[in-house]
């Protein structure tokens, strides 16, 4: 079995993210280490099913890459077991390319099953898309819809945001940033970070454009835009939220 290694444009994987390989194969775990290293993953490899379980009570990662034939536990069992205690997300990553399996996969509880031999492209698409859906799964099932700072008052559902009882009209990006700045309120955010967040994008993006949107949105909630009261300016860094939400 081969596995070919392309230089491609990184993809940017979720920040912060970490990935157990539960492989027994030296070679293929040599591919898959270095696959996602280099996409700026953290890696722990396990090659034993029985040890499974006990290292990911132990480092807790966000995402498990599951062979199904491994000495120990074979996978299945380990995705039941992880299963009964666990949202953990999971992908099969298995020779096993019968329907059947891949159902079974499914049934106990498995995010994803990919056959072997992959493509190196797929995977690491297939491994964002599990992670992103599981992260914002658990964010739409915990985040606050309304947002009551003192003298505003910002509403998720429909996106209102009014100010002294007020309603203002904020743009798409004006009220993103609101948004995302109160449900972080001890969080700095550089320009590069609001880029990203609030354009959702990985193309070059002028920085100013975030100095824009923030002036923008200080004419609009702030009574002094010289001496802001919600989004604070941190010197040589970027913006946070001036006050905790209530």
């Amino acid at each position: 079995m081969c596995y070919l290694l392309k230089i491609t444009r990184r993809r940017y994987p979720i920040i912060g993210s970490s990935i157990m390989v539960a492989e027994d194969d030296t070679s293929i775990q040599q591919f898959l280490y270095i696959l996602l290293t280099r996409e700026g993953y953290s890696v722990i490899v396990v090659g034993n099913g029985a040890e499974v379980i006990t290292r990911c009570h132990n480092y807790k990662p966000d995402l498990l890459l599951l062979d199904i034939m491994m000495p120990g536990m074979d996978g299945f069992e380990v995705c039941r077991k992880i299963r009964e205690e666990s949202d953990l997300p999971i992908i099969i990553l298995s020779a096993k390319d019968r329907n059947a399996d891949k159902v079974l996969g499914l049934t106990l509880g498995c995010d994803d099953y990919i056959t072997k031999p992959f493509e190196s492209v797929e995977l690491l698409l297939r491994i964002k898309a599990v992670i992103s859906r599981i992260r914002e799964h658990r964010y739409q099932s915990n985040v606050r819809t309304i947002v009551n700072l003192p003298g505003l008052t910002i509403n998720l559902v429909n996106r209102v945001t009014e100010v002294g009882g007020s309603e203002i009209n904020l743009t798409s990006k004006e009220f993103d940033l609101l948004w995302l700045l109160s449900n972080h309120p001890k969080q700095v955010f550089t320009r590069d970070q609001l880029l990203y967040q609030i354009w959702n994008s990985d193309k070059y993006v002028n920085p100013a454009v975030v100095t824009t949107l923030v002036k923008r949105l200080r004419e609009k909630i702030e009574s002094d835009v010289t001496n802001p009261f919600y989004v604070i300016t941190v010197q040589g860094v970027g913006y946070k939220l001036g006050l905790e939400s209530v």
